[in-house]
């Protein structure tokens, strides 16, 4: 979202922040790079632990602000919940070093400096300053409303917590994806039918009759209080090539979503190359997504994520984490592929997308003007 900044001051500045970030940062430096008068956003980053040097941590911050076309101008706001220092000849504002090496490395690659601000718990201070002051909090003045952004009252980790769910609800799935996978083992090995259930086979059928449609009908129809429908979206995002497609047919549409299950079906059986075309739109290259389809997409492996047994989360919070850095909320993605990392430390694709976040990558898509 391209915004034009009209802040007269400091204060009125920190007031915009949350309504440009869609939360209210905590724990963090939040950077909005500039083109002239207008940003097109804010990126956000984790206070790096106090063993992490200053330095190392601005080369990232750079390489992040460097991504967005055209930036030429930054500014740096911190929030800590750590207080100031008062020392003999003024205040000592917190993480003052890193805010330095923030401010340098940005000037020496050419980005001018608007603001470096920082938010504590008590108040607000500027870097900049010859002589920095604390002050209060309620002289931040609250910005209007930016029409599309919702409630910003919340941190960066507000809404990434997973719909409630009950024990019965994760073992009627549980067992719902048990007869499933029977059914659908026995089937592609032309064997007996595996299982007696009658509503497991209908749902083998219909899934592997026509994945891409199946998956395409969940954006319109997420079936939420059906058991097998949770079991087979579950069933595809536990195996890689169907998770891949899935996610690059979500990303893009019902046309392109089979030309993604054909190539990663070739890709598993003969080791084809899968084009160009499928992997730039998974590394986030490409046409930007219909940000509504995402979200759709997003809030049925949420709920799969949420209604699965333990060991069958991973592939749905695998899809959570990517859809989420899609959408360009790297803070949820951190969320989901963390959690996905505690059931399974292995989880390649959970690991990919943890190292990415670490790098301070977002998609290229995420970075244009609209």
């Amino acid at each position: 979202m391209t915004t034009i900044i009209k802040a007269t001051d400091p204060a009125e500045f920190l007031g915009l922040v949350p309504a440009l970030a869609g939360f209210t940062p905590r724990h963090s430096i939040v950077m909005l790079p500039f083109h002239g008068s207008r940003t097109q956003g804010a990126m956000r980053i984790d206070l790096p632990p106090s063993d992490v040097e200053p330095d190392d941590f601005a080369d990232v911050a750079l390489r992040a602000l460097l991504q967005v076309p055209d930036a030429d101008a930054v500014a740096i706001v911190i929030y800590t919940d750590e207080a100031a220092t008062q020392v003999p000849d003024g205040v000592l504002l917190p993480h003052l070093s890193l805010a330095v090496a923030v401010v340098d490395v940005c000037v020496h690659a050419g980005l001018r400096v608007v603001e470096a601000l920082c938010v504590t718990a008590d108040g607000w201070g500027d870097y900049l300053d010859d002589e920095p002051a604390m002050h209060a909090l309620e002289g931040i003045r609250q910005a209007p409303p930016i029409p599309g952004i919702g409630d910003v009252s919340g941190d960066q980790l507000a809404g990434a917590e997973l719909p409630p769910s009950d024990l019965v609800e994760r073992e009627s799935v549980g067992r719902a994806l048990r007869d499933l996978g029977e059914a659908i083992e026995h089937r592609m090995q032309g064997g007996a039918r595996g299982t007696d259930d009658p509503i497991a086979l209908m749902a083998a059928e219909v899934m592997l009759d026509d994945l891409p449609h199946f998956v395409e009908h969940l954006l319109d129809v997420p079936a939420d209080d059906d058991p097998y429908v949770c079991a087979a979206l579950l069933w595809c995002l536990s195996r890689p090539p169907l998770r891949d497609a899935i996610l690059v047919q979500w990303a893009t549409d019902l046309d392109f979503g089979y030309h993604a299950f054909d190539a990663q079906l070739a890709f598993s059986s003969a080791h084809t190359a899968v084009p160009d075309a499928i992997s730039e739109v998974f590394m986030g290259r490409g046409p930007r997504p219909d940000v509504d389809r995402l979200g759709c997409a997003l809030q049925v492996v949420r709920f799969a994520a949420a209604r699965a047994p333990r060991h069958a989360k991973v592939g749905a919070l695998t899809a959570a984490a990517w859809l989420s850095w899609a959408m360009g909320r790297s803070s949820h993605a951190g969320v989901y592929a963390d959690a996905a990392l505690r059931i399974d430390p292995g989880h390649s694709m959970a690991s990919l997308i943890s190292s990415i976040l670490a790098a301070a990558m977002l998609p290229e898509w995420a970075l244009r003007a609209r």
